[in-house]
């Protein structure tokens, strides 16, 4: 059967063999009783990990941001974020929908909004007929800018101005295991920073499902008594919090490898004349281009014939990303299908 490379996402991995049998080993409990061994393991690891008080095992990352919002807000508040942030474009109206909340996108460069962006949109205290300025979030890696790194300068300056306000301050970490490996800044000191932060284990990480979001004790507590609302009350959920575990000790540091297979993807698309890249914008595992010969479908389905997949990213863009079952040879394939689709 012919090799399907997959590159639409890197939610699409399998659980590798070692994974598979960690999940089978795992010893479960009712996670909605708390008795859940395998659950309470990995919460407290991935406490460790971020520097947080406590913890919780979410279903996905639109759960986890979700989450988050819910807890450090009322009805009527306003959130203040990137234009193309993950939660203002991809999550469905949430915000709205599950906790009555307004978004301020503020458009960035290169998914950074700075600080003199942001406090021209904090709300007057006094203005009762608007709003309340509530929730400031940044997204790091960004996906829509292509993976970018948030850089901690600007993260640390964002965080001065929210104490100033008396604002709180919420992290769309889905990728910053990606930010963190290239940095060489740690998950603890970026997330030191933030109120609430919600990181993936289902991207570049490799599990099959779950998110992690981290805060204190009693915002833990809150976020725990919402996701039973919300249905995210799993039980013996520990088969899933076993292939998250595995993935938090084992597969951080490999996301390197993801980076370098991107900038070598990148590196031949921009040798190729009909094709546009910002190749600063691919400082992790994804590639966002632009062909100016061919429709965004046309290229997908080019690259669908060879056996390659590619989708589309921002409207006009075409998007790639790496993760760990895209190998060297793979990119080298698909740099090959590039220049021959290109010519």
């Amino acid at each position: 059967m012919k090799r399907i490379i997959d590159l639409r996402s890197d939610t699409v991995t399998k659980p590798s063999n070692e994974m598979r049998k960690a999940m089978y080993e795992a010893e479960v409990g009712d996670d909605v009783f708390q008795e859940d061994p395998t659950v309470n393991q990995l919460q407290e690891y991935a406490a460790g990990l971020l520097g947080k008080e406590a913890a919780l095992f979410v279903s996905s990352g639109v759960m986890g941001n979700q989450l988050c919002l819910n807890v450090l807000t009322n009805p009527g508040d306003e959130v203040i974020c990137e234009r193309d942030a993950h939660i203002f474009q991809y999550e469905s109206g949430s915000p709205a929908v599950l906790s009555g909340l307004q978004i301020m996108p503020v458009p960035g460069e290169m998914g950074v909004i700075m600080p003199e962006q942001i406090e021209p949109c904090i709300r007057p205290v006094s203005a009762y007929y608007m709003p309340r300025t509530k929730v400031v979030a940044l997204e790091n890696t960004h996906n829509r800018a292509g993976g970018t790194i948030h850089p901690i300068e600007n993260i640390i300056r964002v965080k001065e101005l929210v104490n100033k306000y008396n604002l709180l301050y919420h992290l769309d970490g889905a990728r910053i295991w990606n930010a963190s490996v290239e940095t060489g800044i740690s998950v603890k000191q970026y997330a030191s920073y933030f109120d609430s932060i919600s990181c993936c284990l289902s991207k570049g990480l490799g599990a099959p499902a779950g998110s992690i979001i981290a805060g204190t004790k009693e915002f833990i507590k809150e976020a725990f008594r919402v996701r039973k609302a919300w249905g995210g009350g799993m039980r013996q959920i520990g088969i899933l919090a076993a292939a998250g575990l595995y993935a938090l000790k084992n597969n951080i540091n490999r996301l390197a490898e993801d980076h370098k297979n991107a900038k070598n993807l990148a590196a031949a698309i921009a040798e190729i004349p009909s094709l546009e890249i910002d190749i600063n914008t691919v400082q992790t595992n994804i590639v966002i281009f632009k062909s100016v010969s061919l429709s965004v479908e046309s290229v997908i389905d080019k690259f669908k014939d060879e056996g390659i997949l590619l989708s589309e990213g921002k409207p006009g863009f075409i998007r790639a990303i790496t993760h760990l079952d895209v190998s060297f040879e793979d990119i080298e394939k698909t740099k090959k299908i590039f220049k021959e689709i290109f010519s």
